[in-house]
């Protein structure tokens, strides 16, 4: 008998899912508690039963091919239904503690969506919120101090990619500080991506410049960019829309975006209300970039 789209299993498709948020196989073996041969061998089954190759693999890479991107959002959704189910039968509520950590730039657009959506769901839940730049939240998760931190990562291995947040320049009509030389710009602390992003497109222009303003905060730099001491560096999605958009018509170059992921602690594997939160994150937050 020919295997049909009806013998696809969660098993096949939970390791399907997991090699895509985890960006390997030996990385998605320990997401699913499997070794790295079951994980192979259960994609191979998928793509016999569908008759389509849903991954391209690279040396280094794990890339999507278009069925891939087809069949993503529906095994997602299984896997919610099947989780879903288990608890409504089982009787099984959640409850515990989730120590999360955000930056003020995502929280308002990205992350209050997804406790809205998960509160209700799981009352039994505690979230204890922690609000601090990415460069303060990656060594607390890192450290085990949190459970999950939605971050701008520092490097391509930092937790399950998410989407790619664009970067803009901003600066006040009234003051147009974008024609003084040097630039007056405010930056944040010495590790932050954002300041490095500006400083390095600023150097590529070859743009004169000068530090005037130091704050860790987003509500420090929008509130160096009002009073008109300077030009900032802010995520798109923070920029409050009475503050103007520079661009190369104001002498600034382009910004390189971040990479938002979710970063999760070894230890809090296990605890089934993280791994709630956690796949709710990846599921909500990973259409972003297709939006």
């Amino acid at each position: 008998m020919s295997t049909s789209f009806r013998d696809l299993q969660i098993d096949w498709l939970r390791s399907f899912v997991a090699v895509i948020d985890a960006g390997s196989l030996s990385r998605a073996a320990a997401e699913v508690n499997r070794s790295q041969s079951a994980v192979s061998m259960q994609l191979k089954k998928l793509e016999g039963a569908l008759g389509h190759r849903l991954i391209e693999r690279g040396t280094r890479t794990q890339e999507l091919t278009t069925e891939g991107q087809k069949l993503l959002g529906y095994a997602r959704r299984m896997l919610d239904l099947q989780a879903e189910a288990h608890v409504a039968l089982s009787g099984e509520a959640l409850s515990g503690v989730v120590r999360l950590g955000v930056p003020d730039d995502y929280a308002a657009k990205y992350l209050t969506p997804v406790l809205k959506r998960f509160a209700p769901r799981h009352s039994g839940v505690e979230i204890v919120l922690s609000c601090e730049q990415s460069t303060s939240l990656i060594p607390r998760v890192a450290a085990g101090d949190l459970d999950l931190a939605l971050i701008s990562r520092d490097h391509a291995r930092r937790g399950t990619l998410l989407f790619h947040e664009p970067m803009v320049w901003v600066g006040s009509e009234q003051f147009a500080l974008w024609r003084r030389d040097p630039l007056p710009i405010a930056v944040y602390e010495d590790s932050s991506l954002a300041r490095r992003s500006a400083l390095n497109s600023l150097a590529l222009q070859g743009r004169r410049h000068r530090v005037v303003y130091n704050s860790s905060s987003l509500p420090g730099q929008i509130a160096a960019v009002e009073s008109g001491l300077a030009v900032a560096v802010l995520t798109q999605c923070s920029a409050p829309s009475h503050l103007q958009i520079l661009g190369s018509q104001h002498g600034l170059g382009p910004l390189e975006p971040m990479e938002v992921a979710v970063y999760r602690s070894r230890g809090s594997r296990g605890s089934k209300a993280v791994d709630s939160l956690y796949s709710l994150l990846v599921n909500t937050l990973r259409l972003v970039d297709a939006v």
